[in-house]
């Protein structure tokens, strides 16, 4: 990671933030943030064992003029313990709480199961994630920006910054909003329907991929933030090295000589940036400042050659890495 260039770095962070949208999104959407059982009363003779012992009270074996009842109908009607109840498999989500009926599936809105207590909390969770995955967008936007924005380096360390502060406040919104919704479940686990209330539940995949997603997240900003801090202290080391070699050189001159041509003091700033940035390309022949006759002087070769023309080892401080 130390030896990744700052494109790299740029690049890496945008796809860890455009996976992390693709989940978060993908955990939403779907209701299955937690599955298990439900514990219901076996309807009369669905039993398959027993079906051939069970009859209806208004048949005519259990009229007046039937003195002799089978003894198995009253056994199968009075029976008790977990044989009389059917587990029913079901997963539930932020918007929907899905149950097996005979192979089909019947689903009831989630938001109606909570308690009135704990609706507030469930529709703030609902919000927190909205704005996580709106902030996990402009984060996302920011990070294409300053992928592939080369006009000014001080712009894009900006764009890079403030990429960094939105993807940070989108991963803690994610965090918060999903702790909410699994607490409000926990509640109505307790509280809820009689007729919802799981007797097994355990997280399902989407809230695997939710707690993926801020996981991503927060590498991508902590990625991006070192973007910045790196560049920054680099910035600050070769404009002191620069400063440095400024000195020399008119340490070198002398007092009377004359000070540095303002547009090679210019290029050589300029280097300094943006050898940091990696986003110019210095060609062999660069414009010097205006000659005499009207021309503009080259100099030929980076930043070592037109230093030695000044000061001998100029160059040996700095060797342009970075640091």
């Amino acid at each position: 990671m130390i030896k990744l260039s700052r494109r790299s770095r740029s690049m890496l962070s945008l796809g860890l933030n455009s996976l992390a949208l693709c989940f978060s999104v993908s955990a939403f959407c779907t209701s299955y943030w937690c599955e298990g059982t439900h514990k219901v009363v076996k309807p009369p003779c669905l039993s398959a064992v027993k079906k051939g012992n069970c009859v209806s009270i208004n048949s005519n074996e259990t009229t007046y003029g039937n003195v002799t009842m089978d003894p198995h109908v009253v056994q199968y009607i009075w029976e008790t313990g977990e044989d009389k109840y059917a587990f029913r498999y079901f997963h539930t989500g932020f918007w929907l709480s899905c149950e097996e009926h005979h192979g089909e599936e019947k689903c009831r809105s989630f938001i109606e199961l909570p308690p009135e207590s704990e609706k507030g909390v469930l529709w703030l969770s609902v919000a927190s994630e909205f704005l996580y995955i709106i902030l996990l967008t402009i984060g996302f936007l920011l990070m294409c920006l300053d992928a592939v924005y080369y006009a000014n380096f001080i712009d894009g360390l900006k764009i890079n910054a403030f990429a960094a502060v939105i993807t940070v406040l989108s991963g803690l919104l994610g965090m918060v909003a999903h702790m909410m919704y699994m607490t409000v479940f926990q509640v109505a686990v307790n509280l809820g329907p009689k007729d919802w209330r799981p007797q097994t539940w355990y997280y399902g995949w989407s809230f695997g991929m939710a707690w993926l997603s801020f996981t991503l997240c927060m590498a991508a900003s902590v990625l991006t933030l070192n973007t910045y801090t790196k560049t920054i202290l680099e910035f600050k080391y070769r404009r002191r090295i620069f400063e440095k070699h400024t000195a020399s050189m008119a340490s070198a001159r002398g007092p009377g000589s004359p000070a540095l041509a303002p547009d090679l003091e210019r290029f050589l700033w300029d280097k300094y940036i943006f050898s940091v940035s990696d986003s110019l390309d210095f060609s062999p022949g660069l414009p010097g400042p205006m000659a005499p006759g009207g021309g503009r002087k080259t100099y030929a070769g980076g930043y070592a050659g037109l230093a030695g023309g000044y000061s001998g080892d100029a160059g040996d401080e700095d060797d342009g890495e970075p640091c």
